[in-house]
Formats: structure tokens, C-alpha cells, sequence
């Protein structure tokens, strides 16, 4: 049990010595075996036991101590990690798309659930706290201090989404499609390129591949729905140009080459814009 203690959050400890409304949870612990050796380990344990209870209550409870909240949490893989392919930095799935975050052709918003490897470790104690709060505010429906508090959750970079009547912390990302490169959307065909991104992938879960970080700090990445490759339908469709200066997959300028042939999309026009060519002017300008 002390070399439990050694290795524990000892604010926890002490919850567990001191509370005599959660005696029960320290009985808990005593009969762990092995027992928790890790903050989210605790979390688990604590949220376990105490599971009848208010949920407003135990993640309270959890916050106040810096233990993860339960949605935060990422259950343990009994399977052996698989290890990312050459030059990805790390992968995630998405919440549903909503259209609004749909910018252009090539450039989207999504939020990851906080229960997400890549997201899970990493939640700010203030936001996971903002949220609790949040949720408690809203129960007495103090609406204004519900309001108040999820904007700090949003200048944080994070949000509270109701996904299928359930609310989710999530953190927000901006992607860059990797590979591709659509008009922009005062150019000719950039409306049309916008709706077309926006038909795959609206209201849809994505997995994304991260390789990198582009200078405006998004994501540069792969995007895949349902298990279609989102860059090779938009370039199939003539909806954009395979970015040659920044990736160098040949099978990306096949697609072009089709969509080329077959004259949809964009390239109905004779000699169309590249959008490299539209911003470098418009900068000058």
C-alpha cells in the first residue's frame, strides 16, 4: 500500500484517508489487485465504485484532485500497439464534421474527442474543471455562468458538443489537406470546390493521418471517410490540383490526369487558375 502511495497523486491518498462518505472507495483500493498505480488508473477506480452517485458529484470530485474525468479516460488495449506508418507524426478519428467548418476546398475544423489518445493526456486541469463546472451551472440552470464558462473552454481551444444527447469535450484542429491544392474561394470553381468537400465529409466521423504542421499552425494530413481517401475523390472529381511543390505521390497526379482527360470539375475550363498563381499575385496587389 506505501509503495502505492509513493507513486499516486497524494492529493488522492489523502481523499481516500479523509472522506468518510467514500470509506468505501479506500476498501476498494485495499482489495485491488494489482492496485492503481497510474492518476488514470485511480480515476477509473474511483469512478467504478462510486458510479450510483451524481455524475456532476464524482467528476467534481475527480477535477478537485487532478484525476482525469471519466470521458477523458482511455481504456486499456489488451492488443499489442501498432506502430504508425513512415512519416506519420500521430493519427485520430473526428466528431461528426459540421458543415460550417467546411472553409474551402482544402482546409476544414474538426474536434476530437478528449477521450482520444492523441487529446486524452494533454486536457488542461483548468478545462476539465470549466467543464464540470459548466455542467453543474447548467443543472441549476444558470445558463449566463453556463455560457461564461464555455467560452473559456473555447478560448482554450476546446469546446462542449452534444453528440447523440450526450455532452463531449472536445479540442478543435484545423487540417490542411495533404497533397492538394483547390481554388481559393473568390477564384473561379472555389464555391464549387468548397460544396464538393463538403458533400464527403459533412456530418461524417473522419480518421486522420498528421505528417506535419503547416506555418499557420494547421494539421497537415490524410482524410479518410468511410474508408474513401477524401484528396482522391477531390481530385477524381476535378475539384483541385495535385500540389506537386509539396507532395511528391505520383499516384495524386494520376487522379489529376484523369479528372484532366475526362474535363469535370475545374478543368471544364481550357487553362483554369492554379491557386499557387491567384495567391502570389493577389499578394502582390
Amino acid at each position: 500500500m506505501f509503495r502505492v502511495i509513493e507513486r499516486c497523486d497524494l492529493s488522492f491518498v489523502t481523499l481516500l484517508f479523509m472522506s468518510i462518505r467514500y470509506r468505501k472507495v479506500l476498501e476498494a483500493w485495499k482489495q485491488a489487485k494489482p492496485p492503481p498505480q497510474t492518476a488514470d488508473e485511480a480515476s477509473r477506480l474511483v469512478t467504478e465504485i462510486l458510479k450510483r452517485n451524481q455524475k456532476a458529484d464524482v467528476e467534481g470530485l475527480l477535477s478537485f484532485y487532478g484525476l482525469p474525468l471519466p470521458h477523458t479516460l482511455v481504456m486499456p488495449s489488451t492488443e499489442a500497439p501498432v506502430s504508425l506508418p513512415e512519416g506519420i507524426l500521430f493519427e485520430f478519428q473526428t466528431l461528426p464534421v459540421d458543415p460550417k467548418a467546411v472553409a474551402d476546398g482544402d482546409t476544414i475544423t474538426v474536434y476530437v474527442s478528449a477521450s482520444e489518445p492523441v487529446v486524452a493526456s494533454s486536457v488542461p486541469k483548468e478545462v476539465n474543471l470549466a467543464a464540470v463546472q459548466r455542467s453543474k451551472a447548467r443543472e441549476k440552470r444558470n445558463y449566463p455562468k453556463a455560457d461564461e464558462l464555455h467560452q473559456k473552454i473555447i478560448d482554450s481551444g476546446y469546446r462542449v458538443l452534444n453528440i447523440q444527447n450526450e455532452e463531449v469535450l472536445a479540442r478543435k484542429f484545423r487540417i490542411r489537406l495533404r497533397g492538394i491544392d483547390a481554388p481559393e474561394s473568390q477564384m473561379p470553381f472555389g464555391k464549387e470546390a468548397q460544396q464538393g468537400l463538403l458533400k464527403i465529409v459533412q456530418w461524417k466521423s473522419l480518421k486522420v493521418l498528421v505528417y506535419g504542421e503547416d506555418q499557420y499552425g494547421r494539421c497537415v494530413g490524410d482524410l479518410y471517410c468511410n474508408g474513401t481517401f477524401v484528396q482522391e475523390e477531390m481530385l477524381k472529381k476535378g475539384l483541385a490540383w495535385h500540389y506537386l511543390a509539396y507532395d511528391k505521390r505520383m499516384v495524386l497526379a494520376k487522379w489529376e490526369k484523369e479528372a484532366r482527360k475526362k474535363r469535370i470539375g475545374l478543368w471544364a475550363s481550357s487553362n483554369p487558375e492554379k491557386p499557387w498563381d491567384w495567391r502570389k499575385n493577389n499578394r502582390r496587389e
